[in-house]
């Protein structure tokens, strides 16, 4: 096998000058980082991994822990990663640590474990501060939702906005009985976007009414069956908004298998094929991806200087995309409910 020593002699520098140039280091002249790749293509060279992560202590990877990667706004976070880590020559490990307080801890602790350069991850429980050993070592930037009980790192949406605009487009289309449908409290952007549902009816003049507001909606079965009793109560919704695309999947059929288009839905969060729908789902749109590629640069960012100690908390905008779901009125022409 190829040694870095040898590339080194061929291109006339030291194994050093090679391993600066192989981690893209910015102060090594052009001239120099021609000659090097050259020299590393003529001799075929390949790094050896291994050797690398005992000599620097942790590996060159980094690891993404999110509830459920098979979530679709989860699936284009780990893509967005994977974007930025692929350009910068690093392995990218992922897992899914399900919706519990120890699959949180176990999952964390397993690739924190593997000495991992960094970890982007998505906090479940409701206190992180058992990773505050961690963090004198790995770098760590939480996603989607801040962390509780550490200091960090964390890239996350605009939720309160987003909600506020969600249920005002509702209200704007004559909607005044506009039902939320969420997750547990206890998960951050349900909370928060709970929050902005409430703001909206408020600033509207209206009286939040606690029937209209369901959560414990932890999967899309769950989420249709919620909204199958919502629109059999006496005094159903005319509209309803998801708090994430994993309810909406559940919403969707639901109100689909009821033949009721006349109710307006607006989704948290898009997903494959929502523009496809009959009608077309409004949502507002978290870009996913691009939550990804900046979780990702903070992260290199603070690989690249450690030393920097001020912990960041980046909101990213959210975009609302008006589509079909909401152009139905809620009363008819002689001023009552559709059937």
């Amino acid at each position: 096998m190829t040694t870095m020593r040898e590339v080194g002699a061929l291109a006339g520098v030291s194994a050093k000058t090679v391993s600066r140039v192989l981690r893209n280091d910015r102060y090594v002249s052009e001239e120099v980082r021609l000659r090097v790749e050259r020299a590393v293509a003529e001799m075929q060279y390949v790094p050896n991994v291994l050797a690398r992560t005992f000599r620097s202590g942790s590996d060159n990877a980094i690891g993404v822990a999110v509830p459920d990667i098979s979530d679709p706004f989860f699936a284009a976070l780990t893509h967005g990663v994977e974007t930025v880590a692929r350009a910068r020559g690093t392995a990218v490990i992922v897992t899914s640590l399900g919706d519990d307080d120890a699959g949180e801890r176990a999952g964390l602790e397993a690739l924190l474990g593997r000495r991992l350069a960094g970890l982007i991850a998505t906090p479940i429980s409701r206190d992180q501060s058992y990773l505050e050993p961690w963090l004198s070592r790995t770098a760590v930037v939480f996603v989607d939702r801040p962390p509780r009980g550490i200091k960090a790192d964390s890239v996350i949406e605009d939720d309160v906005t987003g909600a506020r605009e969600a249920t005002a487009h509702l209200l704007g289309h004559g909607h005044r009985r506009v039902a939320f449908i969420g997750d547990s409290l206890e998960i951050a952007t349900t909370a928060r976007r709970l929050r902005g549902y409430r703001e909206a009816l408020v600033e509207a003049g209206l009286v939040v009414d606690p029937g209209l507001v369901v959560l414990e909606a932890a999967s899309g079965r769950t989420s249709g069956e919620l909204t199958d009793q919502l629109l059999g109560s006496p005094d159903p919704p005319t509209a309803i908004f998801s708090s994430n695309a994993r309810c909406s999947l559940g919403v969707v059929p639901a109100l689909q298998s009821l033949d009721r288009s006349d109710v307006g839905l607006i989704s948290f969060g898009d997903f494959p094929l929502a523009g496809s729908l009959r009608p077309a789902l409004t949502v507002v749109d978290q870009d996913a991806s691009q939550v990804g590629l900046v979780a990702a640069t903070r992260l290199f960012e603070r690989l690249d200087r450690p030393d920097r100690r001020l912990k960041r908390q980046i909101v990213l905008p959210v975009t609302l995309v008006p589509r079909g779901s909401c152009s139905s009125r809620p009363h008819d022409e002689a001023g009552t409910r559709p059937a």
